[in-house]
């Protein structure tokens, strides 16, 4: 059996590279996605940084433009330090843009995010949590009276509202502990992070299973995906040094290419990916690190949606 009949895949969108990225790379790989069925299009939140990277939201309303049934997401938005009322109104313009297709990604993010835009990490969980709250609200009441610890909305009215009801998907990332209950008791889907290892990922979904069924949820029925930053080539060589340039170059982290990457022939990568499947993901965000047009091709048939 094909692995696209078993699980799910979505698709990288070229959005963060150490090289400029054409927009019509951006075009190719949106709508070539969108013919061929993958089941959504990614996009990760690096606003200040080192290499080459657009915003996720202005880039994805592009995205929804150009494709007809792909759905858009950004994995993530580090919340704590962005003001949920902007996110909860740019994703929900967003979703009415695509007619009902975003999917809105978010997590705590790291320490340089905190120091970079000037926020303080202290209680930054309790006002993560206040902020999904809001945004939840904004999306499905008509007037929002919100009085949390952080945040306090008197009257609040937004519009448009969301397509999807009761209102777009809510993913949550991270691998610790609490992370993962965290995602159990508030998110519509999880998905590790690309740096996290493949070892790490395999303790995780026993953890957020076990979660899941504590707060009386299916698992079956819950996203349990992974970015997998992978590099195709029928020369073995040459794709294990695209994705050791990627991990150097973008993580600092050469090591990352063989402890959380996936390169190859292709056969290889469809074991690779046989591997996560058994690990329990039911989702698969695939994200190619360079020559993203050939490689889109490439995996659609390895994972047998062409």
């Amino acid at each position: 059996m094909a692995l696209k009949d078993r699980i799910a895949f979505g698709m990288s969108l070229p959005h963060r590279s150490p090289d400029t990225i054409d927009m019509s790379a951006v075009r190719q790989v949106a709508q070539r996605a969108d013919t061929l069925g993958f089941r959504d299009l990614w996009v990760t939140e690096n606003t200040l940084d080192h290499v080459f990277c657009f915003d996720p939201i202005v880039i994805l309303t592009y995205a929804a433009a150009v494709t007809t049934r792909i759905r858009v997401g950004v994995s993530v938005v580090v919340l704590p330090v962005r003001n949920p009322i902007h996110i909860a109104h740019e994703v929900a313009t967003l979703d009415y843009a695509s007619n009902g297709r975003a999917i809105l990604g978010v997590g705590l993010g790291r320490d340089h995010h905190y120091a970079q835009f000037q926020v303080t990490r202290e209680r930054r969980i309790r006002r993560f949590r206040e902020e999904v709250e809001l945004i939840k609200a904004l999306w499905t009441e008509s007037k929002v009276d919100y009085r949390g610890t952080f945040y306090q909305l008197e009257g609040g009215t937004m519009a448009p509202k969301p397509v999807q009801k009761p209102h777009p998907p809510i993913w949550l990332g991270g691998g610790h502990p609490d992370a993962i209950r965290r995602a159990a008791a508030i998110a519509d889907g999880w998905m590790g992070s690309g740096g996290s290892s493949t070892a790490e990922f395999s303790r995780s979904v026993p953890a957020l299973r076990a979660a899941l069924e504590k707060a009386s949820r299916d698992p079956g029925k819950f996203p349990i995906s992974k970015r997998v930053f992978l590099s195709v080539h029928e020369r073995p060589d040459v794709a294990r040094a695209e994705l050791h340039r990627w991990f150097t170059t973008v993580y600092h982290n050469p090591s990352g290419a063989d402890a959380s990457g996936v390169h190859g022939t292709p056969e290889q990568v469809r074991e690779r990916l046989e591997q996560l499947v058994a690990m329990g993901a039911n989702h698969l965000l695939l994200n190619p690190v360079c020559r993203h047009v050939e490689q889109l091709e490439a995996l659609a048939a390895i994972v047998g949606l062409s």
